[in-house]
């Protein structure tokens, strides 16, 4: 589950606002650590333009995931559905993302979305 979401939900969901802002997106999941830092490299490897990571459990304690988003070479933005600095003394993500979007639900996906959008826009 992702709050009030299953994870289908909120693929689904994630997909339709990467279709309405003209976005090519791929969507992973994975409760291993050691996957989530091989996917950040595979996709620098791949030259993706950016990523959004919804940490989750790996909010705080696991440096190599900070060290493989600080290596990647292209804009990671970090979304919580809820807040997590409500909960969480500190956060170790807002560090080395570019950005951070918390606190809209779903469609804070949309919101992160649009930003990396202007961001690679920019450049």
């Amino acid at each position: 589950m992702c709050g009030p979401l299953t994870l289908a939900q909120l693929t689904r969901i994630s997909s339709a606002y990467a279709r309405e802002l003209e976005c090519e997106v791929e969507i992973f999941h994975s409760n291993v650590e050691g996957e989530v830092i091989n996917r950040f490299y595979d996709t620098f490897d791949r030259k993706f333009d950016g990523a959004l990571i919804n940490p989750a459990g790996y909010t705080t304690d696991h440096p190599a995931l900070c060290a493989a988003i600080t290596q990647v070479g292209f804009p990671v933005i970090e979304v919580h559905l809820s807040n997590p600095a409500a909960r969480v003394a500190s956060p170790t993500w807002a560090g080395v993302c570019r950005s951070v979007v918390t606190g809209f639900g779903i469609y804070g996906y949309s919101l992160a979305l649009r930003g990396l959008k202007e961001i690679l826009a920019k450049k």
